[in-house]
């Protein structure tokens, strides 16, 4: 495991590392393949960059696939308008703003097939902190197989903050 508690690939070429300001503009070229294809995000975003990272942002990762930028998932606190979210709290009895949310995960088309997907979520599931694991992660319905560990149970100890697109992937 890496410094960053990121599980490392078993096979080699593909890694799951937290994701910085210098990896956006990959991300976007990955996330544009991924509109093209499968129509994710519905509505393509103004400012896509932006939209990978709000401010309601806990972490976000990137897989790489031989080196190339091909993935990311992102963790943010639950905003008022998350609906799945506050549905599962009300079942979990856990406020609403103490969700953790799964959400702006993708897979290049041409990378997919090498488990990037299930290496981003498993990284998604695990505590951002002492005071944050993820329970509730968002449905794409382009993914074929979801990893069958999604849906973990946890809460987010941090505010939520105000601002972002509520209701969006």
């Amino acid at each position: 495991m890496s410094s960053d508690n990121v599980p490392k690939a078993a096979s080699p070429g593909r890694t799951v590392r937290r994701r910085t300001d210098a990896d956006l503009d990959a991300c976007v070229a990955a996330l544009a393949e991924v509109h093209t294809r499968d129509g994710y995000p519905v509505n393509w975003p103004d400012r896509p960059a932006r939209w990978l990272a709000p401010s309601a942002q806990l972490a976000a990762w990137v897989a790489e696939l031989d080196g190339r930028v091909v993935g990311h998932a992102g963790l943010s606190r639950s905003e008022a308008g998350d609906a799945a979210a506050a549905l599962w709290s009300r079942r979990e009895g856990v406020r609403a703003d103490q969700a953790a949310v799964v959400g702006r995960l993708f897979v290049a088309p041409a990378a997919r097939g090498h488990g990037l997907g299930a290496l981003l979520m498993a990284q998604a599931r695990r505590p951002v902190s002492a005071a944050c694991t993820p329970y509730w992660t968002s449905w794409n319905p382009t993914v074929r197989r979801w990893p069958s560990t999604s849906g973990s149970a946890g809460s987010c100890s941090t505010p939520s903050s105000s601002g972002g697109a509520p209701g969006r992937p």
